[in-house]
């Protein structure tokens, strides 16, 4: 994309306010008022779906290890598997993106939810269920990375809001999916493959506003109201005079963001994995542990919204990560005092302490000055945060597997909030990523 000289002197919230030269091939169309309400609806109906995939599956897990024959520590891999995708799938996102525009990728990507979760439900073996998965995880990843690069495109002067908006809905979609697991897979039957292959329909639902979006060539408005032709797809890899001069390799700002999204997806995984079965393990019911999750998740309905708008008017947003995280430590203390006992208190700490997802993409948008630059950083900090979340999971499984019990991946998950709280403070400080070249 090519941006006024201006562009590279304003804040995240104000980068597109000034008006722009029309974009190369092809005219420029008056901006329609009710393109920007479907898009705005089609972000809360994508970032439903962002996660019922994975936190259905939680309050399930030990009816699918037992008809799937998986073991302690191949059920680690299975909790393991969605950030490996993640970082994986999420790799192919910008290239994707240039090449047919990010609304088509993201419609392609709830194409692929859907039909994962709608296979998973017909695996016979852990194999063909890993495989399901990891379809319905691949559609995910591509859409996570691309949900903060459409916000920017679209809502340019909204970015603490609309990040609120869809962080909200994708809390709402990961408690919904929790909660409601057990009990739709009771009223079904009792078969944990009606209750993990209803979560398919909510996906196809997503669909109709993103197939309308994509055939529209919807890929985002130009600032100062209007709309570049299909040829803006390409304007996800920006134009060079907007790409950052620095290496995002070489940028301590990018690697900083990097490791504090992978400690928070790290602490993420963990708890949809292998929360249900900490409580389950201390007495308390299956369906009372997945309503334990989903409140959990819940925490994130409000607080998404509201903990962007803050974190967009502070310099510097070093004190809600610590906050964050001194929530997380009292949490994971109390589930090894009193895990059955505190059972409530506990999910509403961890709850709070798993809020570091939005203010983590809230400060990727913050920490870039051109739409290029929140390309890239979303692209960088995603996947490889999700790279390094890899182990957790896994480690708490194994851990699990040999130790009998949940003092050692509690102690774990604990000494994981350290370095996420350290990197935090980094990322959180003020400045941007074209600064550093």
């Amino acid at each position: 994309m090519h941006t006024p000289p201006s562009d590279d002197l304003a804040t995240p919230e104000t980068a597109a306010s000034a008006p722009r030269p029309a974009e190369p091939g092809g005219p420029r169309r008056a901006a329609s008022p009710w393109r920007g309400r479907v898009m705005a609806a089609g972000l809360m109906l994508a970032a439903l779906n962002l996660r019922p995939a994975v936190t259905s599956l939680g309050p399930l897990l030990e009816e699918v290890r037992d008809d799937l024959g998986m073991s302690g520590t191949v059920a680690g891999v299975l909790t393991s598997v969605p950030p490996a995708c993640f970082a994986l799938f999420g790799l192919t996102a910008p290239r994707l993106a240039r090449r047919w525009g990010p609304g088509a990728i993201v419609c392609a990507g709830l194409a692929a939810i859907a039909t994962g979760l709608l296979l998973r439900p017909f695996a016979g073996g852990t194999v063909v269920f890993l495989a399901a998965s990891a379809l319905a995880l691949a559609g995910i990843a591509v859409s996570n990375i691309l949900m903060p690069v459409i916000v920017k495109r679209w809502f340019p002067d909204r970015v603490g809001a609309m990040t609120g908006l869809y962080s909200m809905g994708l809390s709402l979609g990961t408690a919904a999916a929790a909660a409601a697991t057990v009990p739709m897979t009771d009223a079904l039957g009792g078969s944990w493959r009606s209750g993990l292959g209803v979560w398919a329909l909510l996906a196809a639902v997503a669909l109709v506003p993103w197939l309308f979006l994509a055939r529209a060539g919807a890929s985002g408005p130009a600032a100062g109201g209007t709309d570049t032709d299909a040829s803006a797809a390409a304007e996800t890899a920006a134009a060079p005079a907007d790409a950052p001069a620095v290496r995002i390799t070489r940028s301590p700002l990018a690697w900083a963001m990097a490791v504090f999204f992978g400690f928070q997806a790290t602490a993420a995984y963990i708890s949809m994995g292998w929360m249900p079965q900490i409580f389950r393990d201390a007495g308390v019911s299956a369906s009372t542990s997945g309503l334990l999750l989903a409140v959990m998740m819940a925490m994130g309905v409000p607080l998404a919204f509201v903990l962007p708008r803050i974190a967009a008017r502070l310099r510097h947003q070093g004190v809600l990560v610590v906050v964050l995280g001194v929530f997380g430590l009292t949490g994971y203390a109390g589930l090894w005092l009193a895990p059955a006992e505190g059972a409530w208190a506990w999910a509403v700490l961890l709850g709070i302490a798993n809020c570091a997802f939005p203010l983590a993409l809230t400060m990727i948008g913050m920490r870039t000055r051109t739409h290029a630059g929140v390309v890239r950083l979303s692209a960088f900090a995603q996947s490889v945060g999700y790279l390094l979340s890899i182990p957790g999971p896994l480690l708490v499984g194994v851990l699990y597997q040999h130790s009998g019990g949940w003092g050692q991946p509690l102690a774990l998950m604990a000494g994981f909030m350290v370095p996420q709280i350290v990197a935090g403070v980094l990322a959180g400080r003020d400045r941007h990523l074209e600064d550093e070249g």
